[in-house]
């Protein structure tokens, strides 16, 4: 019997601290910096690249990605192809690293540019949200002169109602042209959902992101909203989607959440069937970890992907923002 051929592959991996220009708050965490796990897979004429962050809120932190990726190295190095990998680990940063990669690589093996592999259209430039933190409103006020660019503002809230309604009020206040949205972070309880919907409506808000503790998401169940309510830490797959999907009008990908562009590509095509509107975010992130979530961008309704406009370090960032949109070059990651 006929055996398929492998390509051997060479695999490295590091470790970036991603530091941010600032620290940045949300509910329940102030982050100073969102470390990375940076994966390289080789064939020894082409090179594939791959970016991950993790899962905070999981544990998922680079000793746990590199553990992973140290766990699947063997089979890695012997061939497996990127269908396979899908088995070898679970959703996750450490598939996502890999996952990215391996499109990479293929996109060069098959001089093809990944968004061509990926059947979605050419890349175009799209309209991004800028985050603001869960800070004080004296804080937020100093801040809005350097989101004078952005056509869409997205807020973190705290889940304090009052502090958050004044937030929000000085949000409004100083970009009444904005569309904005705000991200809770699981920070909310079911029964506060009614009075912060109603401020939230009154402000003009267009989208209400994670407002409840992830578990707890039955308590949606014949709740309706006015406005939009998107799934975030609630649904972090494909299965969870097909089971808790129906909850939710929005749902956010993000490829460390799903473990790559791979998965998260089938989550942009089952959410359109379900009836939902697709967005795309990241975990912060550089320019890197951008480019595979900037092709599933080319899918989605909405796109939230200003990670590295906050790191220190990135100098590529300045690049690909213009005018509140985000234009990744195909160029930059895979053939063009």
């Amino acid at each position: 019997m006929a055996t398929t051929s492998r390509t051997a592959l060479t695999l490295r991996h590091r470790c970036d601290p991603m530091r941010m220009k600032e620290p940045f708050r949300i509910s329940g965490y102030l982050f100073e910096g969102i470390p990375a796990v940076i994966a390289t897979l080789g064939d020894g004429q082409y090179e594939g690249r791959g970016e991950a962050a993790g899962v905070y809120y999981l544990n998922d932190d680079p000793a746990h990605m590199a553990s992973e990726i140290e766990r699947v190295r063997g089979a890695i190095e012997d061939g497996v192809d990127r269908r396979e990998l899908q088995e070898l680990l679970p959703a996750g940063g450490a598939r996502n690293a890999l996952d990215c990669a391996f499109w990479e690589l293929e996109s060069f093996q098959q001089q093809r540019p990944v968004w061509e592999l990926a059947g979605v259209s050419p890349p175009r430039q799209l309209v991004t949200t800028f985050t603001l933190p869960a800070e004080d409103p004296a804080y937020l006020r100093a801040r809005l002169p350097g989101f004078a660019h952005a056509k869409a503002i997205k807020l973190k809230l705290a889940g304090d109602l009052a502090a958050d309604t004044a937030r929000v009020e000085t949000v409004r206040k100083a970009r009444p042209d904005a569309w904005i949205g705000v991200d809770a972070n699981q920070g909310f309880a079911s029964d506060d959902l009614d009075a912060l919907v109603a401020m939230l409506v009154a402000q003009r808000v267009s989208l209400l992101e994670q407002p409840l503790r992830r578990g707890d998401e039955q308590a949606l169940a014949g709740w309706r909203s006015p406005i939009p309510v998107a799934a975030d830490e609630s649904i972090l797959s494909l299965a969870e989607l097909e089971t808790l999907g129906h909850l939710f009008q929005v749902m956010n990908i993000k490829l460390d959440k799903c473990g790559g562009l791979t998965e998260a590509l089938e989550i942009a095509a089952l959410a359109k069937r379900m009836g939902m509107q697709v967005m795309v975010g990241n975990m912060a992130g550089s320019t890197l970890s951008t480019a595979p979530a900037f092709v599933v961008a080319q899918l989605c309704d909405l796109v939230d992907l200003d990670g590295p406009s906050s790191l220190a370090n990135d100098p590529l960032a300045e690049k690909i923002y213009d005018d509140g949109m985000v234009m990744v070059p195909a160029e930059f990651w895979g053939h063009a």
